[in-house]
Parts: structure tokens; C-alpha cells; sequence
């Protein structure tokens, strides 16, 4: 399969709850399987068990507990290689890790960052929710609140790993813990906390699905 055959197609992998670990080595062997053009675009979508993260931008500064005190809760915390600095995964967020080969897409990682604040800022327009980018940041906000953070990595053959995570009904007590993103003056929110009814996890899924579709003018392999 040459990526002449693959570039305009997208694989979904909707995966639930997985250890970040698991999913990070999950992330790896797609990119090296992309890299080689043996498998098409491909967008993974999962919950994660509680994890803090930091990447490349970030330091243990924005981290306002002990590593003990997270292990005590039953939190873990990881070094990763994606852009950004410290944020949080856990339950009831709905985490992305598009592998695509970003020279189909514009060849520019922040464009790509612009394309995947699209696809979010889309969604939440469906649920009657007003959000947008902030300047000097990435991520998506709603008002002075960021409702999804955006962390990426491209290796040295254009395909990229990371990617969103959206708080849908994320326990926003968990943030407490850090300086999300080292953003000092601004909080987060989540669907629940925004929306009089919360949507169906799967229903926020299905419809991100179809607006990456559409803005990353792809089509789906098969349906999820």
C-alpha cells in the first residue's frame, strides 16, 4: 500500500480506557508503520486512567503536589516527547492521537495545530457552545476557560503522534493539582460543566469523527 493509495483515507481506532503507557507504545509502532506508508492516516480515540503528563516544554514546576502525593491517589506521572508542558488525562475526557502524515495536510506542524483546534471548535459549535482559539496559546477555549489542550510531535519523516484531549465530564477537581499547561491566569471547564445536558460520550466521539473528516478532507476506511 504507497502512500499514494492511503493519503486520502483515514483509519479510526476507538480504543475506551487505556493505560497512557500502553497507548504511548500503541502510538510508536503507528507511527513507524505510517513512516513506512504500510498503513493509512490513522486517528486513535480513548480515555485514559488518572495521568499527569509533561512534555518537552514543560518541569515539575507546574506540578503543585508531590509525585507521592499523585501516587497516593493513584495518579501517574509521565516525561513524554510531545510539545507543551504539563497537563492531565483521566476519565470522562476524550483523548485523540491522530497518525497522519502531515505533508498531505499542509506540511506545516502549526497549521496542523490550527486544523485540529478546527476540528474542536466545530464540535462544540454542535452543542451550542461559542469556543475559540486564544491568542498566544495553543488549545481551545470557551471564555477565558480552556475545554481542550492540544500536545503534537512530528518525527523526522512528517508523521505526528499526541494530539487533543477534551474535557467532556472530566473531573476538573484533578487540575487542581497542576498549572494546567503553565497557564497561570486562566481555569478549565468541560461539557458538563458548560452544557444543562451532558452528551453521550460516544455521541461527542461520532461527531468529532465526521468534522476530521471534513477538515482534514479525508474518508473513512469503514465504519466505527
Amino acid at each position: 500500500m504507497t502512500i499514494q493509495q492511503t493519503q486520502r483515507l483515514l483509519k479510526v481506532q476507538i480504543l475506551g480506557m487505556l493505560d497512557y503507557n500502553a497507548a504511548w507504545e500503541l502510538q510508536r509502532e503507528l507511527v513507524s508503520q505510517r513512516s513506512a506508508e504500510t498503513i493509512p492516516d490513522t486517528l486513535v480515540l480513548l480515555e485514559h486512567p488518572a495521568t499527569y503528563t509533561i512534555g518537552r516544554s514543560g518541569g515539575y514546576e507546574h506540578l503543585l503536589v508531590s509525585p507521592e502525593t499523585l501516587q497516593q491517589r493513584g495518579a501517574a506521572l509521565i516525561e513524554v516527547d510531545r510539545g507543551g508542558d504539563i497537563t492531565y488525562h483521566g476519565p470522562g475526557q476524550l483523548v485523540g492521537y491522530p497518525i497522519l502524515q502531515i505533508r498531505d495536510h499542509g506540511r506545516d506542524l502549526h497549521q496542523y495545530l490550527r486544523m485540529l483546534e478546527a476540528v474542536i471548535i466545530e464540535l462544540l459549535a454542535e452543542y451550542g457552545l461559542s469556543a475559540r482559539r486564544f491568542p498566544g496559546y495553543t488549545g481551545v477555549w470557551v471564555g477565558d476557560r480552556k475545554i481542550a489542550a492540544i500536545g503534537v510531535r512530528s518525527n523526522t519523516r512528517g508523521v505526528t503522534s499526541h494530539g487533543f484531549a477534551l474535557n467532556v465530564t472530566t473531573n476538573l477537581a484533578d487540575f487542581t493539582a497542576i498549572v494546567p499547561c503553565g497557564i497561570h491566569d486562566y481555569g478549565v471547564t468541560s461539557l458538563a460543566e458548560l452544557l444543562p445536558v451532558v452528551p453521550a460520550f460516544n455521541d461527542v466521539q461520532q461527531r468529532l469523527i465526521r468534522i476530521f473528516l471534513r477538515v482534514f478532507d479525508l474518508h473513512l476506511i469503514e465504519p466505527v
